[in-house]
Order: C-alpha cells, then structure tokens, then sequence
C-alpha cells in the first residue's frame, strides 16, 4: 500500500507501507546506527518519536525474542529506505514487517530518507505523520501542526513500571573479573525506571549488584526505607522538565545515599542540583558519537539517544562537568564535589553500539565502596 510521511514544516515524502497500517503522529528523529533496529525499536526512551534510520537497509537479520529492551516497542513510528523481506539469521525468528504489524507499529518505507535527514538537520526535528489512510500533503500538514510537541510532555508515566520488582539475569558475554550470578552480589541496588533498558539491569547484575527495579513516582522515603548501597536513575523519554516528582524525589536522596544517572536520569539530576535543560535542534541518537573526559586525554565513542541536554552555564560551582561532547560541545557528564552523585548523558550499556565507556558502571561500585567504608 502507498503511504506518506508529512512534517510540520510542510514537507511531505511518498513510500510505501512498512508495518501496521494506519495514521500516526510524534516527533520525527534520525538514528545513525547501522545495526540494532531491535534494541531501537524497544528502547523507551522512543516514547513519542518517529524514529528514521539512515542506514539504508534495515532488518535483514530479522527479529528474535531476545534482543529487545524492554517488554514491546514504544516508539510512534519507524522509517526505514528499505526494509528487507528476507532475513538472514540463524537467530531470526520473524520478519521486521511482521514485528511491527504485531506490535501495532505504523511504519513507512521506500522514502528518500537521506533527503528526509538532511532536511531535520537543517529544519530541525519536528512534528511529522505517518499515514496509509490519507495522502493528501495538504490534509497531512495540518494534521502534523495540530499534533502535540513532545515539550512539556510526561511521557515516563507511560513506560514505566507499574510494580517494583527484582532483576537477576547478567550480560550473556561476560567481561573478566564480572559475573552473572546475583547470589555474589554485594551491593544492593534501587533502579528508579523512567524508561529503563535491559542491558543496564544486566550490567549492575554483571558488577555485583542485587538489583530492585522501582516505578517513576516511587517516593524517596519509601526507596531509602529500602536500605540501599546506591540507587540508579534510568534513562527514559522526552522532556526532563515536566519530571516534577522525580526531581523531588533525588533531591531528597542527594547525600542520603550513592546515585549514578544515565540519559534521562542524568538531566533529571542535573536540575535536582539546580541545572536547566534546553531541547537540542534535532537531538544524538546513535552509536559514534564521541565524548571527551575532563581530563582532555581520553576519548570514548558513545550509544545516545537524546532529545535535550543540560545548560553548562547553569551547573552550580559545586558540580563538575565530567565528560563533553566533541561534536557540539554540550554537556555530556557531571559530578558532585561533595555528594556521591554522578551522571552522563550517553549509554555506557550501549545495546546497540560501542562499549568503550562500560568502566562507568565500575565508578558505581567504587562510589557505594567509599560510601560504606566512611559510614562504617
């Protein structure tokens, strides 16, 4: 079936179904990873986007029931150039057409989508629709003007957890000296989940963490009652300001106990610690985006996925920033002088992408170490 993708702005793009049919409305995005449409597809942290792949082939080692993020996909809507029909993959359990149609995910294909790139690089991401029901530009523009913007939106209520619960599983391919068993754990670990990913619960587990996922809106006192060595903000989707109770939440747990942040978690600290965020022009999303270390010698190719970042100039004096980005200079990390609180604004679990920042994880441990040594 024919279909069309229209953005805000005006411009409109003609392909094909790719997917479940229908409309469908969010904020149009690029990823520029060449590999892991499975792990993107159920990252959510997508929560409201139209995610476009610039790698012109997508799905041909098709989809299995093991490499997802998370229990389903969560983003608005998936462009692709082409989506192979074909998979090859002794691991392949379906096709990624099939996967979306079973996951009521609206896609389109066959769309000049370097063009479309091209055009949010320059115009900016933006409000756009899908459609197989409608393929009238004008008719489609309006619709897309009158979609919501994802600003100001709480998009971590829709993803998140609804019941605390435990994870014990590790990595599959274990790194030396970490393991997968949770009865040699030695830290125990509240993962606040604003959106959380899999491949970060496995690798706390992997570090020696017992770890206890929580829902978004778990109240500080009901986490410390829970006696933890440190807690983890997760990533997860969209606008960080709208996050209210989450910022309340870790501003009552600074100095109570250890909190390591990724993504979203990193920008909900960061205003905790009295920060203001800003929303990119069409945001990071991929695998090879490189991060400088404060020091200035070390350079780490990092997995982001982001749509807002924190001012530099608003971090208190009290705060450092860690870790920047080479490409646009925006803050990609900061840490407390005082408090045991650190963060970055990339994904050290990758999944997909590079694992050159996979020590962060290890700066946990060494923080609640420190942390039960001078309390003891």
């Amino acid at each position: 079936m024919k279909a069309a993708l229209a953005l805000a702005d005006g411009r409109v793009f003609y392909g094909r179904t790719l997917g479940a049919t229908g409309e469908t409305t969010g904020e149009v995005v690029f990823n520029t990873s060449m590999a892991g449409y499975q792990e993107i597809l159920t990252d959510p942290s997508y929560r409201g986007e139209i995610v476009t792949m610039t790698y012109p082939l997508i799905g041909n080692y098709g989809v299995n029931q093991e490499d997802v993020e998370s229990w389903q996909p969560h983003l608005a809507g998936f462009v692709v150039k082409e989506a192979s029909e074909v998979p090859s993959n002794w691991r392949s359990e379906m096709t990624l057409d099939a996967y979306l149609k079973e996951h009521d995910i609206i896609g389109i294909q066959g769309i000049d989508t370097r063009a479309l790139v091209r055009h949010i690089r320059d115009k900016g991401a933006q409000t756009g629709i899908i459609s197989s029901l409608d393929l009238d530009a004008d008719s489609l523009v309006a619709k897309a003007r009158k979609a919501p913007s994802i600003v100001g939106l709480d998009l971590v209520k829709e993803v998140t957890c609804q019941e605390s619960y435990g994870w014990t599983e590790g990595p599959w391919v274990l790194e030396e000296g970490y393991t997968s068993q949770v009865a040699d754990s030695r830290f125990k670990v509240v993962a606040y989940d604003f959106g959380i990913k899999r491949n970060i619960l496995r690798n706390l587990v992997a570090c020696g963490c017992d770890v206890t996922v929580v829902p978004a809106t778990t109240p500080a006192a009901d986490v410390l009652a829970m006696q933890p060595d440190g807690v983890f903000l997760s990533n997860g989707p969209g606008d960080p300001e709208p996050i209210t109770y989450a910022q309340d939440n870790i501003r009552e747990l600074l100095g109570k106990v250890p909190l390591f942040g990724i993504c979203l978690g990193h920008q909900l600290l960061s205003i905790a610690l009295g920060g203001q965020t800003f929303k990119l022009k069409f945001g990071h999303r991929g695998g090879n985006q490189p991060v400088q270390r404060g020091d200035g010698h070390n350079v780490e190719i990092t997995s982001q996925n982001h749509g807002f970042a924190v001012v530099a100039e608003s971090i208190p004096d009290q705060v450092a920033i860690t870790h920047t980005n080479l490409n646009d200079g925006t803050v990609e990390g900061v840490c407390h002088a005082e408090m045991p609180a650190f963060s970055v604004q990339y994904h050290p679990e990758a999944s997909p992408g590079p694992h050159d920042a996979r020590y962060l994880f290890d700066e946990f441990i060494k923080l609640m170490e420190n942390w039960q040594n001078r309390n003891a």
